[in-house]
Parts: structure tokens; C-alpha cells; sequence
């Protein structure tokens, strides 16, 4: 399924889901901007649209709706998106609603939400920019969808380390980090390469020079 059929099952999905005010907002709110986040940033990066939702209502402090551009919802992990285009979002702006704004994004974080904004331009002119902080936003939470089974540990803290690295991490990060020899280390994260939640990569000459990374797109939550 190529971008176009997927975006237009996705929309379709979730206005066959909708009744009211809430379909009336996705079929107004779901325009030029939104869908240029999915086709440049989203899918490049994700090439599904699985627990996304499009114009996801949530209240605010007072108990007004609001609707977000996208909400992503894995399990307990609730992120939403926001594509701001400077002349709504700064030109515009006055005072009480720049207030109410922040109010807004706080009161969200408060009940278990993060807002994540994207500049219009950069989704626009700089989707490349948008994808790695974007995949980097998603590193915190997820982890790859590795083979199952329980891990050890040891394994699970390495790995929790390597998603605070952003994704990569050398055999002395973990040596220092963990106060291990080095010998144990490279065993650990070969052990890790073999269940597929690592990939080694060289920069140069002799096992001193291999760093690791997330094997590939991270996928799957975990405590």
C-alpha cells in the first residue's frame, strides 16, 4: 500500500469512527499542513499510520475542547503533535492567547501528556530535519520490536542507556556507565546484536572502534 491509498483508508477509518462535532473536526481541521506532516515527516519515518489519531480531542484546565493535530497513543505512551505555521501561532498571537497556550501545554503535561510542535517551514522546506528529531522525540519512549521473550537486567538497563544516547551507544559508554570490564561488555552487547535489538557499526579498524546502535525503528514500550 503506497502513502496515498494508506492516508485515505487511515482519514476514512477514523471518520467512520466519529459522529458530531468530533467528524466535523476532522473534516475541517485535517487540511495542507496536517497532511504535509504525515506524507514528509510521518510516514518516511514511521510508514504506517498505527495508534495515530488525527484532530484528537483532549480539555484543557477549564473543560474546553481542544484538538490536537495528532495524537500517538501506544499503550500508555500519549504524545501529541502540533504543526504551528508562524502568522497563526506567533504573528497573531496576542497576549491572553500566548498565555492560554502555555497554560494548555502544561495542564496537558499534568495529566500525562507531551506536546511536541513542528514549525510548518521545517515540515515543509526541512522534512529531513523534522524526521531525525522526530525519530529522536520517539527514542526516549520506544524501543525496538525485538524478539520476545524476557529480557535479563543487565540487557534492559543497557538498552535503557542506549535510548538515552539517542539511539547509539560505544562499548566504554557501557564499561564506564556500569562499571563492567571490557571483556563483559562486548560479550553483553554481541548477546544483544544476536537477539536483534543492536546492530555493530564500525568507524574503523579492530573491535575498539565498533559502536552499537537500535537495530531498527523503534516500535515497542517498555518499563
Amino acid at each position: 500500500m503506497n502513502y496515498e491509498q494508506a492516508h485515505e483508508a487511515f482519514i476514512e477509518q477514523h471518520l467512520a469512527s466519529r459522529t458530531g462535532e468530533r467528524r466535523g473536526r476532522l473534516e475541517r481541521g485535517h487540511r495542507h499542513a496536517e497532511e504535509m506532516f504525515l506524507q514528509n515527516v510521518w510516514w518516511p519515518l514511521r510508514g504506517d499510520f498505527n495508534d495515530l489519531h488525527p484532530e484528537y480531542e483532549v480539555l484543557d484546565w477549564r473543560g474546553r475542547s481542544y484538538f490536537a493535530d495528532y495524537a500517538f497513543l501506544p499503550g500508555p505512551i500519549k504524545l501529541l503533535f502540533e504543526i504551528k505555521g508562524y502568522a497563526t501561532h506567533v504573528r497573531d498571537m496576542d497576549r491572553l492567547k500566548y498565555c492560554n497556550e502555555l497554560n494548555r501545554e502544561t495542564f496537558l503535561y499534568g495529566m500525562g501528556y507531551q506536546v511536541i510542535s513542528f514549525a510548518y517551514d521545517d515540515v515543509e522546506q526541512r522534512p529531513e530535519l523534522c524526521i531525525t528529531l522526530l525519530r529522536v522525540v520517539l527514542s526516549r519512549y520506544l524501543i525496538v520490536d525485538a524478539p520476545r521473550g524476557q529480557l535479563l537486567l543487565a540487557e534492559k538497563e543497557i538498552m535503557r542507556l542506549v535510548v538515552r544516547q539517542a539511539g547509539t551507544v560505544r562499548p566504554k559508554d557501557v564499561a564506564d556507565y556500569f562499571t563492567l570490564d571490557p571483556k563483559t561488555v562486548r560479550l553483553m552487547l554481541i548477546k544483544l546484536c544476536e537477539k536483534g535489538w543492536l546492530k555493530p557499526v564500525r568507524r574503523g579498524i579492530g573491535v575498539k572502534n565498533v559502536e552499537y546502535r537500535l537495530a531498527r525503528d523503534v516500535l515497542y514500550y517498555w518499563d
